[in-house]
């Protein structure tokens, strides 16, 4: 079974091509289950997401591939949620769809995986910065909104790398993310990023399987070219540190698969 859970449409003002096309393309590479989880809106950065009046046009976009394809590939509805303290909108995280993924790209108005703001690096201990990325990965999966954690370690995309341990830094946001009974996605945008890696790293995604974290699959397509980015060496890595089984998502409701 090959999912992608994670992927963007022309409504967030920073992706390419039809959703159609993106569909198309994953029925090309066996992609079984394929979810589009735009980024939601929000009362900050609301030139780089969709907009609450748009909302509704979104789920009728996804509905209608849905039924156009249901003989060909399951189509998933989700949403990508900025946590960011005081913008968490009730409009959102009480929608009706299959899921909702929590990620963290803001440090308070910071957007540090925004080429643009790089400069903001050499201005910040870069040890704090590391803790307190994590610190709201934590806070998020403390909230209970979620269902899935979105590119766990984002924060080295840059390659801004802590000096401290890493494994330390990031646990106490994993075993948060166990009690919360959240799942931690594969994402493979980070082997386009500077960083070169898939988020979660693999030393990171070992604590994970010794925390029993379940996992499932995203490319974070923003472009047709995108989808299912490198899946089968995501795949590789799962199976190498232990994982043999990914999670999909209908209503809420989780459901284990071989992959």
């Amino acid at each position: 079974m090959r999912i992608d859970l994670h992927n963007h449409t022309t409504r967030c003002n920073h992706a390419k091509g039809s959703m159609k096309s993106y569909v198309e393309r994953a029925i090309e590479l066996g992609i079984d289950i394929y979810g589009f989880s735009e980024h939601a809106p929000m009362d900050f950065d609301e030139e780089y997401r969709l907009k609450f009046e748009e909302m509704n046009a979104y789920v009728n976009d996804v509905q209608s591939l849905q039924k156009e394809y249901k003989d060909r590939i399951k189509i998933l509805l989700g949403y990508e949620v900025d946590y960011l303290k005081g913008h968490i909108d009730k409009r959102v995280i009480n929608s009706k769809v299959d899921y909702l993924i929590g990620s963290v790209h803001f440090l308070d108005t910071w957007g540090f995986d925004n080429p643009e703001f790089n400069e903001e690096y050499s201005k910040r201990n870069i040890d704090n910065v590391w803790q307190e990325y994590f610190s709201n990965i934590e806070d998020m999966a403390q909230t209970g909104y979620f269902d899935i954690v979105g590119h766990f370690d984002l924060i080295k995309v840059f390659n801004f790398l802590p000096k401290k341990d890493i494994r330390s830094i990031a646990t106490p946001a994993l075993k948060a993310i166990k009690k919360a009974n959240m799942v931690i996605e594969l994402n493979s945008a980070g082997l386009r990023k500077p960083c070169k890696e898939v988020y979660p790293s693999e030393s990171l995604l070992e604590v994970a399987y010794e925390l029993d974290i379940p996992i499932t699959f995203s490319s974070d397509a923003h472009a047709i070219g995108q989808v299912g980015f490198k899946y089968d060496e995501v795949v590789k890595l799962a199976k190498k540190i232990g994982y043999s089984k990914a999670v999909t998502f209908e209503q809420r409701q989780r459901k284990l698969v071989t992959f």
